[in-house]
């Protein structure tokens, strides 16, 4: 067993969560320089998820926790693998379609895009904080992306347009995953969406697969594995310490991809991005902490 969830310990939560937003903006960069050498989007999807499956399922047998896999609600894990499925489709299309600092940005608008199906398909009532937290975040991505004014250089509206799909995804998904929590255990829910999602890549694949040279190959394998890491980094910084706590360190990853947008692909981000994106970091931020203040009021109403 997994002897019961781990104690807080938030200093060590944060520096888990730095990695992770280095090893995910890693893995970006890794996506994008396999796609400029000719890998297909499903080749990247199908790679990273069987690395994925087999390292988890080698990793679990091995400690003894292959239990920890059992679970009653196949079915869930289904529509949570084919939601998830769709979001990297979008997810990795952003970052092979725009610039990295630019898709990485636009990733930002999770927690906006999160607030608005709250009130959507769940009837919340969104109050002034973050109705402004919404309003301030798309402001920002107008700033970023300048919709009428001169395109930055390897900006497109189809690439805005996926950038902005793929964060909708990740808040869509996000609920699914906060229902599987009630019930499951993270490494349940990490196993089982790789394990099936990879048969219906596997299914994809042979319409998209082509030869690849031996650095090619190895720029896949390292973004799978490097992928397949950071999903375990993100399932342990949340043992340690809580999600609203340690949001701040995953905008660090937009450091990640602005230096490797420059060292890697020679694109130094625009001064627009510096303008745009604090208003939709911020925008985050100002949603997680009411969110908090609302679970609070939740958990301790007053007399």
């Amino acid at each position: 067993m997994d002897g019961s969830i781990a104690r807080p310990r938030p200093l060590l939560a944060l520096a888990v969560r730095l990695a992770t937003a280095a090893a995910l903006a890693t893995m970006a960069m890794l996506v994008k320089l396999a796609g400029e050498r000719g890998a297909h989007l499903v080749e990247l999807i199908f790679w990273r998820q069987l690395i994925t499956t087999v390292l988890l399922g080698a990793g679990l047998t091995l400690t003894g926790r292959l239990a920890l896999l059992r679970t009653q609600r196949l079915p869930a894990h289904a529509r949570r693998a084919a939601m998830g499925l769709a979001g990297m489709l979008f997810t990795y299309g952003a970052v092979l379609l725009l610039p990295l600092a630019e898709a990485t940005t636009l990733s930002f608008t999770a927690p906006i895009f999160a607030v608005l199906i709250a009130l959507v398909l769940f009837r919340e009532k969104i109050g002034p904080y973050r109705w402004g937290a919404v309003v301030v975040g798309f402001a920002g991505v107008l700033v970023v992306m300048q919709p009428g004014g001169t395109p930055h250089a390897g900006v497109t509206m189809a690439g805005v347009v996926v950038g902005l799909i793929a964060p909708l995804m990740v808040a869509l998904i996000s609920f699914q995953i906060q229902d599987l929590n009630t019930t499951e255990n993270p490494w349940s829910i990490v196993f089982w969406f790789a394990a099936l999602s990879t048969p219906v890549a596997a299914i994809a694949l042979p319409f998209f697969i082509v030869a690849h040279d031996p650095v090619t190959w190895g720029i896949i394998l390292a973004m799978a594995l490097i992928g397949a890491g950071a999903q375990m980094l993100l399932t342990t910084s949340l043992r340690f310490g809580s999600a609203a706590v340690i949001l701040l360190m995953d905008y660090t990853s937009l450091l990640w991809a602005t230096f490797y947008g420059y060292a890697v692909f020679d694109r130094a981000a625009p001064a627009s991005l510096w303008l745009g994106a604090p208003l939709i970091i911020g925008a985050g931020l100002l949603i997680a902490w009411r969110e908090r203040q609302l679970a609070r009021a939740r958990a301790h109403p007053a007399a």
